[in-house]
């Protein structure tokens, strides 16, 4: 499998874990010219933006931990490029879903409300 190959399927089990927790995806994969978000999803009035790190191994670090406050700032102004866009007034969250482990048997650590913002 190719690296991209293996990201959407860490994509998609994210997804159907948030799912079995009450979220509803909303979008996958939200692209600007500012960056991308890989899943928008909807946990009763509020949106959340989730980013989904994978790892196979934790020997350099945790999937969450790559998550630096670069990549915070990036996926904060995408986030505000898709409210602006869809005209979106409801309280939003930034999460996080850590995955490790092979694709068969993962582990995965959500983070919710992971990082704030300004606004």
């Amino acid at each position: 499998m190719t690296t991209v190959q293996i990201g959407q399927q860490i994509e998609s089990i994210a997804s159907q874990f948030l799912e079995r927790q009450g979220l509803i995806l909303v979008e996958r994969n939200y692209r600007s010219k500012l960056g991308e978000i890989d899943l928008i999803m909807r946990e009763k009035n509020t949106l959340v933006f989730v980013e989904v790190r994978y790892r196979s191994n934790t020997r350099f670090g945790t999937p969450a931990e790559t998550v630096t406050h670069r990549k915070q700032k990036r996926l904060i102004l995408c986030a505000q490029r898709f409210l602006q866009s869809h005209r979106v007034t409801i309280p939003t969250r930034f999460d996080v879903v850590a995955v490790t482990g092979a694709n068969h048997q993962p582990q995965i650590e959500w983070i919710p409300n992971a990082f704030q913002t300004a606004w």
